[in-house]
């Protein structure tokens, strides 16, 4: 099974950073997707003045008593939950990659019958925005209506 997430809606290349960060404001933003214990192994950044941005996760999809598991090199699992990190960071001249936030996309919150399909068909596809209310990278737990899950047939 492949994961694809199609995000739109990305924030610029500059936002304010938090009162307590050593910078006033983050500059030359990437977006991309992290490795599982591996945060330094980013997947494909994109800058986040981009129109849109899409990421093809490899993973398999395992039926278990509670419903259908997704595993992967790039979905992490952390007390039982299973979600994608978007990594949000600031990308140096010399093309260096600093996170500063992260976004949670969590597989629990992928209606049932969905992912089942899912994993019949070959394909699972998120679709997102990834500016927040304020304007600024979106973080946190990313869960419907916030993200939409649809099973698409593989290419």
């Amino acid at each position: 099974m492949h994961i694809r997430i199609d995000a739109v809606d990305l924030p610029g290349l500059t936002c304010s950073a938090p009162a307590d960060a050593k910078v006033p404001a983050y500059g030359n933003i990437h977006v991309a997707v992290q490795r599982r214990d591996r945060p330094a192994e980013l997947l494909d950044p994109q800058p986040a003045d981009a129109t849109s941005a899409t990421w093809t996760l490899e993973c398999t999809a395992i039926a278990s008593p509670t419903g259908t598991e997704v595993k992967g090199p790039y979905v992490q699992d952390r007390l039982g939950h299973r979600f994608i990190y978007l990594s949000w960071g600031t990308v140096d001249e010399s093309g260096t990659f600093m996170m500063f936030r992260r976004a949670k996309l969590m597989l629990d919150a992928v209606p049932a019958g969905v992912l089942a399909a899912a994993a019949r068909g070959g394909l699972l596809v998120g679709r997102l925005g990834l500016t927040d209310a304020c304007g600024n990278p979106l973080c946190a737990r990313v869960v419907p209506p916030h993200i939409s899950w649809t099973a698409e047939p593989a290419a």
